[in-house]
């Protein structure tokens, strides 16, 4: 579940120049880009001869593909206010539009973003970036591909590859996140991009059929450091619970 990072000015210690900086902060962290799956419906197979059907048992035609259990989840949450505006406050300080932006999607019930990023002026201190984004994606069983959780434990594994792979991290970590969903998995990793020195907290979740993704990371400007490995992973993990609670809440209007 990457938009390119705001520049480091040139000397670490010296306050940049607002212009640039203004100029920089143009360009958000990018989240971990995931995959999405396809999906379509296939009715499966056809009428069975007169013979077939004769020598089933009490004489009835027999079904040509066994039925699949439907999805748990028939929608998704709201996904700009799947996260609390404390928990805004807390890991997204002096966020831009504290409502946070809506991604772009064709179909809201199948597939829902959001992200938040602000820029934290600490005065000679520098100054603390940081972004959030939460991806959902939700799957319904279909003939000929699977049920919904199939289907989403295929993208899970594919979001959690994504993250593990991705281009010029290091320090690339992994590990499995307890209650949370029916599967979660967190990888940390440090990335230097445009000179800057992110740190990166991504957590992917399974919730029967839905998958939600959460990229945390930020960076320090003029001066101040960037956050550590285990403040990116937590602020990953109690946003992604907060996202996780929000789909069955949605589901049991």
């Amino acid at each position: 579940m990457h938009r390119s990072a705001p520049a480091t000015p040139e000397k670490a210690h010296a306050p940049a120049p607002r212009i640039r900086l203004a100029r920089v902060l143009a360009c958000a962290a990018v989240p971990v880009m995931l995959v999405a799956v396809g999906c379509s419906s296939d009715s499966g197979g056809g009428k069975k001869s007169d013979s077939a059907s004769s020598s089933a048992s009490g004489g009835k035609q027999a079904s040509s593909s066994p039925s699949l259990a439907p999805a748990k989840f028939k929608k998704l949450p709201e996904a700009c206010q799947s996260i609390g505006a404390g928990s805004i406050d807390k890991y997204v300080p002096k966020a831009k539009t504290k409502a946070g932006e809506v991604g772009k999607t064709s179909d809201p019930q199948s597939r829902a973003s959001c992200t938040w990023n602000g820029l934290d002026d600490k005065g000679v201190q520098g100054s603390l970036y940081r972004w959030l984004d939460v991806d959902f994606k939700r799957y319904d069983s279909a003939q000929g591909l699977g049920t919904g959780d199939a289907l989403a434990q295929k993208q899970f594994e594919r979001a959690v590859s994504a993250a593990q792979s991705t281009a010029d991290a290091k320090n690339v970590k992994t590990s499995p996140v307890s209650g949370l969903g029916d599967q979660a998995t967190a990888i940390t990793f440090d990335l230097k991009k445009t000179d800057a020195d992110f740190k990166y907290g991504v957590v992917v979740v399974r919730t029967a059929n839905v998958v939600v993704a959460v990229d945390y990371n930020g960076t320090g400007y003029q001066g101040a450091d960037a956050p550590q490995t285990n403040e990116v992973q937590e602020g990953a993990t109690v946003t992604a619970k907060e996202a996780v609670a929000a789909v069955a809440t949605a589901n049991n209007k």
